[in-house]
């Protein structure tokens, strides 16, 4: 493997690219090398991982394609930097997991690679999850609920869509849209009876389900709710600059404004041309 001071070739391959960022991970974590980089683990890298995660998305958010090369990049990186600790314990390289994902890639494509056949994207997720089962009993161990396999450590709302989807596959479903409606109006007026026992506990029960609820409605429309929170958000920030910018243009702060003078400039900002 190629070190870190080593100059690339004139046209370097992409193994020698990755090569070169393996490389570099590894001399930081080395004896004299970065004192950050060398007190990090794997605790603390994560809340990294997840920013880089959201930096990736809010990239693709905005179609920054130039910003988005450089994001990849960083969050390669994260995979990397965990291979090199995982490394140092005598766990595993960041070639066994390129191994793991090759592996699987094929192994779970057999239309592509073998003798399978799947002519749609339901029958190619069907079988994923056929042979996904089948590698889970060849390794053995105590046979997990059906909702195991869903991370704890996601969003929540990402949570709540994966686990809803395995819970429909199963069979726990709504048998129409207009039951999920139903659903949500009736979880709406529980949320109000908690808010009228004041219960604060109750209140933070009963306003769970109504989001729960609610990624149901997105899984049922096909939507994405955490994406389109994140639109919503994305909306709001963009409506709330321009009420902000505005005030400013006239020598007035937000606390100096009446919520008419603010509802106004609101409501001109919702007229603008839209612009991702």
């Amino acid at each position: 493997m190629m070190t870190s001071d080593e100059n690339l070739p004139e046209n370097p391959t992409l193994g020698a690219r990755f090569e070169r960022l393996v490389a570099i991970m590894a001399r930081l974590r080395a004896p004299g090398g970065c004192p950050w980089d060398r007190e990090q683990n794997f605790d603390s890298i994560r809340p990294y991982t997840l920013e880089e995660t959201y930096e990736v998305l809010e990239a693709i958010d905005q179609r920054d394609y130039t910003g988005l090369c450089e994001e990849l990049g960083d969050f390669m990186l994260q995979a990397v930097f965990y291979a090199q600790m995982a490394q140092e314990e005598d766990r595993f390289t960041i070639a066994d997991s390129l191994d793991a994902i090759n592996e699987k890639l094929v192994r779970r494509h057999p239309h592509i690679f073998s003798d399978g056949d799947a002519k749609t994207s339901d029958q190619v997720l069907k079988r994923w999850e056929e042979i996904k089962a089948v590698e889970k009993s060849a390794r053995g161990g105590a046979p997990k609920g059906r909702l195991d396999g869903v991370p704890r450590a996601l969003p929540a709302l990402m949570e709540g869509l994966k686990i809803s989807q395995k819970a429909a596959k199963a069979g726990f479903e709504w048998p129409d849209f207009e039951q999920v409606l139903e659903k949500f109006h009736e979880e709406t007026a529980e949320l109000a009876e908690a808010r009228a026992r004041g219960s604060q506990s109750e209140m933070e029960d009963e306003l769970g389900d109504l989001l729960f609820t609610v990624v149901n409605m997105a899984r049922w429309l096909n939507v994405d709710p955490e994406q389109a929170l994140r639109r919503t958000n994305a909306k709001f920030r963009a409506r709330f600059a321009h009420v902000e910018h505005s005030l400013a243009a006239d020598g007035k702060t937000l606390e100096q404004s009446t919520l008419e003078e603010m509802e106004a400039l609101w409501q001109q900002a919702k007229s603008l041309p839209k612009s991702r």
